[in-house]
């Protein structure tokens, strides 16, 4: 185990036409707030859904949880190779941080992690675009769908830290209230492992890296089995 390569990182300008006309590297989104935002340019490579599998993002959050998908996601994007901004690292972190704070397990809906700006939910920027949004339906023994509840663990995220932005609830756009919606808003990040460039021309060397340990071991937790004891299942989460 300690000898796996890490996740293999690429500048999606090196893509093909195809994948890179869907993922949009750099381009600008507009927010519903009319604010302009530049799309992430920085992706992990997954080869297969076992590989999805085995990697664990932060002790309780696998990475296959962010990538859950229906038919709303463009059809490439659904085959391996997948690809996920780099910044959903980030997010993993505070959602294990959240985790902590209501001492239970979180859930995942489908589509409630990473959206590609071909996403038929990606209307107009959403930081699902940039790996750092998630929609939550359970957590613990709760399902969130009732104005107390949501509101209860909207409190405690906030609480969390201030870094992180919680949907308020009700029925209007840019509300919610079947599910609870937290984010970091739009962060783009560079491993440190990736030479940055200005050429946006894909290159007859394509530009890519393999992301080094930051730990022994990364894949599972101590004592855990390779597919861990993730709080979101595949056939679980309810469309968002």
């Amino acid at each position: 185990m300690d000898n796996e390569p890490g996740l293999k990182i690429v500048d999606a300008f090196d893509l093909g036409p195809e994948v890179r006309s869907l993922l949009m590297p750099q381009e600008m989104a507009e927010g519903k707030d009319g604010r302009q935002h530049q799309l992430p340019r920085y992706f992990y490579e997954i080869p297969s859904h076992e590989a999805a599998r085995a990697v664990r993002l932060s002790p309780h959050f696998g990475l296959n949880e962010l990538l859950l998908v229906d038919l709303k996601e463009a059809e490439r994007l659904r085959s391996y190779p997948r690809y996920v901004p780099c910044a959903v690292r980030v997010l993993a972190f505070y959602l294990e941080r959240l985790r902590e704070a209501v001492a239970a397990p979180i859930h995942l809906a489908v589509n409630g992690g990473y959206r590609s700006p071909a996403h038929k939910l990606s209307v107009g920027a959403t930081p699902h675009m940039w790996g750092t949004a998630a929609d939550l339906y359970r957590i613990g023994g709760h399902v969130l769908n009732e104005k107390d509840t949501i509101e209860k663990f909207n409190r405690m995220a906030e609480e969390v830290s201030d870094d992180l932005w919680v949907m308020p609830y009700g029925h209007e756009i840019g509300k919610t209230d079947d599910h609870i919606h937290v984010d970091l808003g739009y962060i783009s990040l560079v491993p440190r492992e990736m030479s940055e460039d200005r050429s946006e021309q894909p290159q007859a060397v394509p530009r890519f890296a393999i992301e080094e340990r930051r730990r022994v071991d990364r894949r599972t937790p101590p004592g855990a089995s390779p597919d861990g004891d993730s709080d979101s299942a595949e056939d679980a989460s309810p469309q968002d």
